[in-house]
């Protein structure tokens, strides 16, 4: 199979230990691109030497994470902003809003994911949006905030099928990863009943392993896990899920030269 990961945080320091090790199982397993969402300014270094280091697999985006938008998040985004003025990225990301940690910032988050918005679009980029027990709100913004070109994946979704079907219906797919695998992780009621062009494929990677990994740190090696558990819930083989989301991803990540 050749699969992509579209959410994968390979520069964690979690793989600081045997990275090397990793990426070349990575590569044994069929994964083709990692996909690599940033998350503050302190990440930006490691994930650009992931690039660097590998730069046939991985892939940065560029954006703040709702979690670390705190009381300075005006000036880390003018750190993200200058670097999107600098060189390419696939994608804003990972943007968006949590409910789940901490909800003193919520307001900032909105702020926060406005303001990203905006560059995507000025910039024709796609969004990699985060929405942990925020999906209504997160798709309120969306839909405010969008003007017909904006586009995107919901990573790690989770959600319910009218939630699925609004995002489609905004032209945005849904990622979908570990969750799937899990026996009370809802996407079973869901995923059959939508289809497979509107969906791509990630780990989250070293977060949310797939069963029967889960519990343990998470690495994009594990994609085929989440490809075949998908293709049992839509009646495809693992291969078809592999070959259609991997096109999904590359269209909505064509403006970035892979």
């Amino acid at each position: 199979m050749n699969l992509l990961d579209t959410h994968a945080h390979i520069y964690s320091s979690k793989f600081d230990a045997d990275r090397d090790q990793v990426i070349a199982e990575i590569r044994a397993a069929g994964i083709e691109k990692i996909f690599m969402p940033n998350v503050d300014v302190s990440t930006i270094e490691a994930m650009l030497d992931c690039e660097k280091r590998y730069p046939d697999l991985c892939i940065p985006m560029m954006g703040l994470h709702p979690c670390d938008v705190k009381e300075d998040f005006e000036k880390q985004l003018e750190v993200m902003r200058n670097w999107l003025d600098q060189r390419p990225f696939a994608a804003v990301g990972e943007i968006g809003l949590d409910l789940y940690w901490d909800k003193t910032f919520f307001e900032q988050q909105k702020s926060a994911l406005r303001t990203q918005i905006s560059w995507a679009k000025e910039k024709q980029l796609p969004i990699v949006l985060h929405c942990r027990e925020s999906m209504d709100e997160t798709i309120e913004i969306i839909r405010e905030e969008h003007d017909g070109k904006l586009r995107g994946i919901f990573h790690c979704f989770n959600g319910n099928l009218l939630q699925a079907n609004q995002i489609i219906e905004m032209g945005f797919l849904l990622g979908i990863g570990g969750v799937s695998t899990y026996k009370n992780g809802g996407l079973d009621q869901v995923l059959p009943h939508i289809g497979i062009e509107n969906m791509v494929l990630e780990t989250d990677a070293p977060y949310l392993s797939p069963v029967p990994f889960r519990g343990k740190r998470n690495t994009p090696a594990y994609l085929p896990y989440i490809a075949e558990r998908v293709g049992d819930l839509v009646h495809l083989s693992k291969e078809d899920v592999a070959k259609q989301t991997k096109e999904n991803a590359l269209n909505l990540f064509k403006e970035f030269k892979l």
